[in-house]
């Protein structure tokens, strides 16, 4: 089966909706046709419509940022256009920035995890478009992670931040299209949006599935396998411990000094959690936190992605390390608790209240944002 992202369909079906407009792009990278084109070159060739501004999310439009670092706006040497920084003084385009644009047109990479920033820098595109009276496109492209699964809480409106823009579980299912749909349908965000779909693409296929290539969205995002682990052990960043950034292997392993990583791989291999397996890991992060200095800790070894429930082992690992290593161990707030959602759940674990317990009380949130999200669905 040959699947296609969007803009491959959008250049292919709708060059109608791009003639003689002139374009403003938010892409990276990540943002390539299926014969790794990037989206911003295949527009110039096209010869519709006319390439007027480029815009730029975290980790810059050439993706090599490294995270929570201010992206400067600049001039692409390559194709001359002026790249505007959605990440640094302005998360949002100025009116400024939409001055002359007849079209926006949105096509980056994301990995179906609400605290991936791309997701909000999404949302803030469409308010944008909604107030200047610019209609956009979203090209859309695969979940990587698949879209069957909803996992972790969903977000408590009042720890909204630009890695929770709103209500939304950590793992929501949802193509980049599908979100957008979701923000104009559901959060009424009131603009001329289409969605230019993927072609081929079904809800349980994973990334490795569609024939294409894996093209890094973000520096620590190197591998599909990254991805699959990304929404519980990016839960680490809001801890004391590693994450693994700074090392070959980031969201896969982690570990602190003074850690004993063969204790405490067998302490969480002996929980028998699905899907997944703990092998003690020594590693030298060159930058984040402990950089310069030996970690212990694990590594993270998917054994089955269909059953692996990365939240809820990622918390556990927390849960573990924490009672093994309490004077080792630390929060850093409030971090930990923008990235969960919510602050309950930092509080439950520091109550001690096991981890199952705590997973069963977001059934009822998970169930209302399945049921709702049922009428944004495209695939």
């Amino acid at each position: 089966m040959c699947i296609l992202p969007g803009i491959d369909v959008l250049l292919s079906q709708h060059l109608d909706r791009i003639v003689d407009r002139r374009i403003g792009l938010v892409s990276n990278a990540s943002s390539v046709t299926r014969n790794l084109t990037s989206t911003a070159e295949a527009l110039r060739q096209s010869g519709h419509g006319q390439l007027t501004a480029l815009f730029a999310p975290e980790h810059g439009f050439y993706a090599a940022t490294a995270a929570a670092t201010a992206v400067k706006s600049a001039v692409d040497a390559r194709m001359g256009l002026p790249v505007y920084s959605l990440y640094g003084r302005d998360q949002r385009p100025t009116k400024a920035m939409l001055a002359g644009l007849d079209l926006l047109i949105f096509d980056i990479q994301t990995v179906g995890v609400r605290f991936y920033t791309y997701t909000t820098t999404l949302l803030y595109l469409l308010q944008a478009a909604a107030e200047h009276h610019l209609p956009i496109i979203v090209c859309d492209r695969p979940n990587p992670i698949a879209g069957e699964v909803v996992e972790g809480p969903v977000l408590d409106p009042a720890f909204a931040s630009f890695v929770g823009c709103g209500p939304l579980p950590i793992r929501h299912g949802l193509t980049v299209g599908e979100l957008a749909r979701l923000y104009v349908e559901l959060w009424g965000c009131d603009c001329e949006l289409m969605v230019a779909p993927c072609a081929g693409w079904q809800r349980q296929m994973w990334f490795d599935e569609t024939g294409l290539l894996w093209i890094p969205p973000s520096p620590n995002m190197p591998k599909l396998g990254t991805a699959v682990l990304y929404p519980g052990t990016c839960l680490i960043e809001g801890t004391n411990l590693s994450e693994g950034r700074g090392t070959a292997l980031p969201f896969e392993v982690v570990g602190a000094p003074g850690i004993d990583g063969w204790a405490l791989a067998q302490a969480m291999n002996d929980l028998n959690l699905p899907g997944i397996h703990f092998q003690p890991a020594w590693f030298e992060p060159t930058a984040g936190k402990w950089a310069g200095q030996t970690c212990h800790g694990v590594q993270l070894h998917v054994l089955d992605r269909q059953l692996l429930r990365p939240v809820e082992m990622a918390l556990h690992l927390i849960a573990t390390t924490k009672t093994m290593y309490a004077d080792k161990f630390a929060w850093q707030l409030p971090h930990f608790d923008r990235l969960m959602g919510t602050d309950q759940v930092r509080q439950q674990l520091e109550a001690e209240i096991p981890v199952r317990e705590i997973i069963s009380g977001w059934n009822p949130a998970q169930a209302t944002f399945t049921r709702q999200r049922e009428s944004v669905l495209i695939y």
